[in-house]
């Protein structure tokens, strides 16, 4: 069998030659180095003239003062100056404890109290209230058992009207059900006049407070 052999060129070799830098002068090459500076350290220092700055604690003492200023304006003032300016007269030192349905109430003379509604209790007209619990003066205390006998508080109706107004609302997830009520609840206004008949009851002493 015949086998066909196939001429071989063989290709010169050939080599890439890269352009070559072009030359500079010497005088561009060289770059001039300047010589390093010596290094400075700079200090930050008060000049006499000048006052230090006040340290911290002094300026926390200073916010504690006006707390405690602001703290002393904020007492109220006492009873008798109260009693005094709302004009309640010579009763303005005692007090009692009543109850009013199932409520209690401090009343004092020439203050007004407001109660739950009075049914048949028209404006101006006056009321006695029996269900004395407690009744005070500055050296006394009348203590009921569960009440003071024929101790009671003398009151005038000033007016009947109603409470602000309570939003009720109810709501149920998933069930498309929502309900949205006002309420005002009725109410009484009292003047209170007068406090008497708790002379007769055994009364106890209040001791005067001594500081030690």
């Amino acid at each position: 069998m015949a086998t066909a052999t196939l001429p071989l060129r063989l290709l010169a070799s050939k080599t890439l030659a890269f352009p070559s830098a072009p030359s500079l002068p010497p005088s561009r090459c060289s770059l001039p180095v300047a010589a390093s500076a010596p290094r400075r350290c700079w200090r930050l220092l008060a000049s006499p003239e000048e006052p230090a700055p006040a340290p911290v604690e002094d300026e926390a003492e200073v916010v504690e003062e006006e707390e405690v200023e602001e703290e002393q304006a904020a007492v109220p003032e006492p009873v008798e100056a109260q009693l005094a300016a709302a004009g309640a007269g010579k009763d303005a030192d005692i007090f009692a404890v009543v109850m009013i349905g199932s409520r209690q109430y401090i009343v004092m003379p020439g203050r007004y109290i407001y109660t739950q509604r009075l049914k048949g209790a028209n404006v101006n007209d006056q009321i006695i209230l029996n269900k004395v619990l407690l009744v005070s003066t500055r050296d006394k205390a009348y203590i009921g058992m569960p009440v003071v006998t024929n101790a009671a508080v003398h009151a005038v109706v000033e007016e009947q009207g109603r409470d602000d107004k309570v939003i009720v609302f109810k709501y149920k997830k998933k069930k498309k059900y929502q309900r949205k009520l006002g309420h005002r609840q009725p109410n009484t206004r009292l003047r209170i006049t007068g406090i008497s008949g708790y002379e007769d009851f055994p009364a106890d002493p209040i001791l005067e407070y001594v500081p030690a």
